[in-house]
C-alpha cells in the first residue's frame, strides 16, 4: 500500500520561503510521476507543479520562477521549494504520486494528507 507523508507547511511572511517534503513508501519511487497541488478556501484543487519519472517538469503559470519541484529517489522523497511567497499562495498543499501499475492497469493516483501554507502580508 502506497503511503505519502507530507511535512514543511507553516506560516511565513510575504517574500519568504518554505520547503515542503513528501516521503513515499510502498512504491518503486523512481518510476512514479510526482506532483504538488493546492486548494485554497472556497476554491477547487489546482495543479501547482508536476515532475514525471523522466525528470521533465511542468509548472502552473503563477508559480513559474518561484517554485521548484524536485525529487530524491534514494530517499523516496519529493520536494516543493517555494520562494518569494505571496498571500495568494495560501492554501492546503497536497502531494500527488502517480504509480505506473503497468499497461493493463495504468496509473494509480495517491495523495498525501495535505499541509497548510499560510502567507501573511
Amino acid at each position: 500500500q502506497v503511503q505519502l507523508v507530507e511535512s514543511g507547511g507553516g506560516l511565513v511572511q510575504a517574500g519568504g520561503s518554505l520547503r515542503l517534503s513528501c516521503v513515499a513508501s510502498g512504491t518503486i519511487f523512481s518510476r512514479d510521476d510526482l506532483g504538488w497541488y493546492r486548494q485554497a478556501p472556497g476554491k477547487e484543487r489546482e495543479l501547482v507543479a508536476r515532475m514525471f519519472s523522466s525528470g521533465s517538469t511542468f509548472y502552473e503559470d503563477s508559480v513559474k520562477g518561484r517554485f521548484t519541484i524536485s525529487r530524491d529517489n534514494a530517499k523516496n522523497t519529493a520536494y516543493l521549494h517555494m520562494n518569494s511567497l505571496k498571500p495568494e499562495d495560501t492554501a492546503v498543499y497536497y502531494c500527488y504520486l502517480g504509480e505506473n501499475a503497468g499497461s493493463r492497469i495504468g496509473v494509480l493516483d495517491y495523495w498525501g494528507q495535505g499541509t497548510q501554507v499560510t502567507v501573511s502580508s
